[in-house]
């Protein structure tokens, strides 16, 4: 399949036709934009905006989905926005609304196929399947050492898939000894050919021995024997090379617009 044939099936499946991410979410589409709605703790925003979108439209939009997001007390969302999203300007109508463009990520993809090899670890490390409370607490601690941000997100995110809809997420975490060293997510999207992957952080004395191939390969095994035909990854600029090298393709790239609705 050439990159336009995948954005396009990615902006179709995954977008417009977006599921929702977790339990007590919820993905509607109103006017030109496909929505999630959840809690505090939940991932809230908008996915996917028409094509053809006037910059007249677009700014009424943005105020419609500011009322929504306000009323209910979010704290904040996000507008996800691609860089073939229009209209043209796009960006700077959100900034003059409120919301703060956060660093750009690298939207790429890899046919499962290719990325479905042979795990190989650094000696000294093993892979622990997250299926607990227990598991989670050690995948946030790895989360906290790679990133240096707050796991408590993760945490309520991660619990409340593992009891409400464990067959649509995977999670893994790389242990030195007793020590997580490095963790990742995979969320399913059934009816899809797309399966996401998330997290991929190891900490800083561990870089660089394998460990981040090891645990996309751990995933894309999984994938595979699940019979999903692509992973998708919304990529930082120190993972993006990576993905490269591994034989992912870019196919765009996506700025998460975030409005703060309370201080």
């Amino acid at each position: 399949m050439e990159p336009d044939e995948m954005l396009a099936l990615f902006d179709h499946e995954m977008r417009e036709h977006a599921r929702p991410d977790g339990p007590g979410t919820c993905v509607e589409r109103v006017g030109d934009v496909v929505r999630q709605t959840g809690g505090p703790d939940d991932w809230n925003g908008v996915v996917w905006t028409a094509p053809g979108l006037s910059p007249g439209r677009a700014e009424s939009e943005i105020a419609a989905q500011v009322e929504h997001y306000t009323a209910r007390g979010t704290g904040e969302f996000e507008w996800k926005l691609y860089a073939h999203d229009g209209p043209a300007g796009l960006g700077g109508l959100l900034s003059a609304a409120g919301f703060e463009p956060e660093p750009p990520e690298t939207l790429l993809v890899a046919p499962v196929a290719d990325q479905a090899v042979a795990v190989e670890l650094p000696e000294g490390v093993r892979l622990r399947n997250v299926t607990d409370a227990a598991g989670v607490e050690l995948m946030v601690r790895a989360h906290e050492l790679a990133f240096g941000t707050d796991g408590s997100r993760l945490r309520h995110q991660s619990l409340a898939r593992l009891t409400d809809a464990p067959e649509t997420f995977v999670a893994v975490v790389a242990m030195a000894g007793d020590e997580p060293v490095s963790s990742a997510r995979m969320e399913m999207h059934p009816g899809t050919g797309f399966t996401g992957l998330w997290g991929g952080g190891t900490a800083a004395g561990w870089r660089g021995r394998g460990v981040y191939r090891a645990l996309i390969a751990h995933r894309a095994l999984i994938a595979a024997g699940l019979g999903y035909r692509f992973l998708q990854v919304d990529a930082t600029e120190q993972s993006a090379p990576i993905l490269r090298r591994l034989g992912f393709t870019a196919l765009s790239t996506t700025t998460p617009y975030v409005y703060r609705t309370a201080p």
